[in-house]
C-alpha cells in the first residue's frame, strides 16, 4: 500500500477510521526528510495491513502546528485514537522496524487504563491545589 497524504480536510476520517496509522511529519526541502522517506515506503510495502500517511508541514502548517511539530521528519503512531509513539528524527530502517513491533505490541486496554489513570491523577492534583 503506498502512503496517504494528509490534509486538515481528511485527516480526522483517517485516524477514526484506522486502528493503526503512522504518521512522518515532513517537507521537501529537508534534507533527512528525504533520506527517510525510502526507508518509510519501504516499511509501508511490508507492512500493508497498516496505514502509513504522510504530512506535508509547508502545506498543512495548522496540521503540524496542532501536533507541536518543531522538527522534522517527526514520525508519530496512532492506535486506536491514541497517540503512543513521536519522536523526530530520521530513523534508520531496524529502528523503524523496532518501533512498529513495539506499537503492535501494545495492550492498548492497558495504553487507556493507564491514561485514565494519569488524568485522573492530575485532576485530582488540581482540585487538592484549589482547596
Amino acid at each position: 500500500m503506498s502512503t496517504v497524504e494528509l490534509t486538515k480536510e481528511n485527516f480526522d476520517q483517517v485516524v477514526t477510521d484506522n486502528d493503526f496509522i503512522l504518521i512522518d511529519f515532513w517537507a521537501s526541502w529537508c534534507g533527512p526528510c528525504r533520506q527517510f522517506a525510502p526507508v518509510y515506503e519501504g516499511a509501508a510495502e511490508r507492512h500493508p495491513d497498516l496505514v502509513f500517511a504522510k504530512v506535508d508541514t509547508e502545506a498543512q502548517q495548522e496540521l503540524a502546528a496542532a501536533f507541536e511539530i518543531r522538527s522534522i521528519p517527526t514520525l508519530m503512531i496512532v492506535r486506536d485514537n491514541v497517540a503512543v509513539f513521536a519522536q523526530p528524527g530520521a530513523l534508520p530502517e531496524a529502528a523503524l522496524e523496532d518501533v512498529i513491533g513495539q506499537a503492535r505490541a501494545l495492550d492498548m486496554d492497558e495504553v487507556r487504563k493507564s491514561i485514565d489513570d494519569e488524568q485522573g491523577s492530575t485532576a485530582q492534583a488540581e482540585t487538592s491545589t484549589e482547596a
